[in-house]
């Protein structure tokens, strides 16, 4: 799924727009794939595969595999429907540059939540 997200992202104007402020590199865990996303005004212009050893990051945002794929559903159970609700839970963690995080809540909510744009289609179809 986070292969996909520059062309979720990219091709959603709402999204941009929320974002155009946001230039970083944030690094978004899932289970025990490693990833780093690159925003350049709300665009991502690079993901890229790790592991990665001693690399800065903005923002980090961890998850086991299984908690992604169901905050990632059309419809996410109770716990799962927000990042900030799956770390009440506990299965996940947000660390980094909390200031970048909240002043731009909406976009970063919106590029992890594009995902559910496939679940939607693949329901769909």
């Amino acid at each position: 799924m986070i292969e996909k997200l520059p062309e979720l992202v990219n091709e959603n104007q709402a999204i941009l727009h929320r974002g155009r402020f946001v230039t970083a590199e944030i690094q978004v865990i899932v289970g025990k794939e490693d990833y780093r996303l690159r925003i350049e005004e709300g665009r991502i212009t690079g993901v890229e595969r790790g592991p990665f050893i001693m690399r800065p990051y903005s923002i980090t945002i961890r998850a086991p595999a299984e908690a992604w794929g169901k905050f990632w559903q059309v419809y996410p159970p109770p716990g799962y429907q927000d990042i900030f609700a799956m770390t009440k839970r506990g299965e996940a963690e947000v660390s980094g540059d909390l200031r970048l995080l909240m002043q731009n809540l909406r976009y970063f909510k919106d590029l992890l939540e594009a995902p559910r744009k496939l679940a939607r289609e693949e329901r769909n179809a």
